[in-house]
């Protein structure tokens, strides 16, 4: 479906700030799982970072209450989501994301041959994962000696580049166990992580209209539209080809439309062509690898002028936390923690007005609230590199 509906880049992004609670944040007891959803996931390789992704877009919210959601009501489970990254998704949605991602194709593998697993030997690891945590709390190295043991020797063969060291040749699709729905994370022993296997529960595919690919992508648009397969492709790490195949067929069948955004053709959720008349106000601090950063698009628009070498890592969008003006990355920042205070530098691109300043004060606030600290705001040079 094609529309002459012209979409500009203040209306798309007003739209997009508000549907990820950052034109306001989410009303008083909105679950988390709710924001979280509507971000469709959370960034959490750095757990600090995803707990202010979301108490940044939730009032009152603090870090506690987000581990709160994780480990006590399980309303959030801490997992591989999209680009085979550890994200915090809603629990009731993860029959979503495991039909959606594992219909991903896989890309060329990194590995020379002799390190790779077959697809054979992957669906094996993927299922004994299942079976070793299925009601268990498991380090690393205790899940480890159960892949082995339920597969072979083959599977922990230290044949696997990381991190200056060499991990156990299963490792390589840890990532598919969490997209499978056989893995995810437990709370901490110690200093240790430990998995399990998510608990079964009340939980939904989709919408009923369509199957779950259908019902993810008309979600991602609904969060991050208009978009192209191009963009889609880039947040998900998928073939672009394959992103371009499956955006027409569900054009085809009528789920989503064409529109025309900054003049050129983009896609929205069929019959979503509502936006706001005016651009994004306000001043924002997100953190490392937020959502609304890593899969806005264009990039260029996202990240104008200075922004586009100073805020991203290598062409890498999250890989600093940025200060938005407006809807756009305008600066950097960094938070140093010591003992119950923190020490929030700013480095904004562009001139702060007066009611900017006093904006970007709340918002120091704001971070001090969620972490439980007592923030001071200095507006200086952030000296930290990006996030590797």
């Amino acid at each position: 479906m094609t529309t002459n509906v012209g979409i500009t880049w203040d209306a798309a992004s007003a739209r997009r700030a508000e549907r990820q609670f950052l034109a306001g944040p989410a009303g008083t007891g909105t679950p988390l799982a709710e924001v979280a959803g509507a971000m469709l996931g959370v960034h959490a390789q750095v757990l600090s970072a995803a707990e202010l992704s979301l108490g940044m877009r939730a009032g009152g919210v603090t870090r506690a209450d987000v581990r709160s959601a994780l480990w006590d009501d399980r309303s959030l489970v801490k997992t591989y989501g999209p680009r085979g990254t550890v994200h915090l998704l809603p629990a009731r949605e993860l029959p979503l994301f495991s039909a959606a991602l594992t219909a991903v194709p896989a890309g060329p593998s990194p590995f020379p041959p002799d390190v790779r697993l077959t697809e054979a030997q992957a669906a094996q690891v993927v299922t004994a994962i299942g079976e070793a945590l299925d009601g268990r709390f498991l380090t690393l190295d205790e899940l480890s000696e159960e892949v082995v043991a339920r597969t072979g020797p083959w599977a922990g063969d230290r044949v696997m580049p990381a991190f200056q060291d060499l991990w156990p040749r299963w490792r390589q699709v840890m990532h598919r166990a969490g997209w499978a729905g056989t893995l995810c994370f437990g709370p901490n022993r110690g200093r240790k992580a430990t998995y399990t296997r998510p608990a079964p529960g009340d939980r939904t595919v989709g919408d009923g209209e369509g199957d779950a690919l259908s019902v993810f992508v008309r979600r991602y648009l609904h969060a991050y539209g208009p978009a192209t397969p191009a963009h889609f492709a880039r947040w998900l790490a998928a073939p672009p080809g394959w992103a371009t195949a499956l955006f027409g067929e569900l054009a085809a069948a009528g789920r989503i439309e064409e529109v025309r955004f900054e003049g050129t053709p983009a896609w929205v959720a069929a019959g979503d062509t509502g936006f706001p008349d005016g651009p994004a106000r306000g001043v924002r601090l997100l953190p490392y690898f937020d959502a609304y950063v890593v899969a806005g698009q264009p990039r260029e628009r996202l990240f104008p002028g200075a922004a586009y070498q100073r805020a991203l890592g290598g062409g890498q969008a999250g890989n600093y936390p940025v200060l938005l003006v407006d809807g756009v990355v305008a600066g950097v920042w960094h938070q140093r923690r010591r003992g119950r205070r923190t020490t929030v530098t700013v480095e904004p691109l562009v001139p702060l007005t007066a009611r900017r300043e006093r904006e970007l004060g709340e918002q120091v606030e704001r971070v001090g609230e969620v972490l439980e600290a007592t923030p001071e705001l200095v507006v200086g040079e952030v000296t930290v590199g990006p996030h590797a």
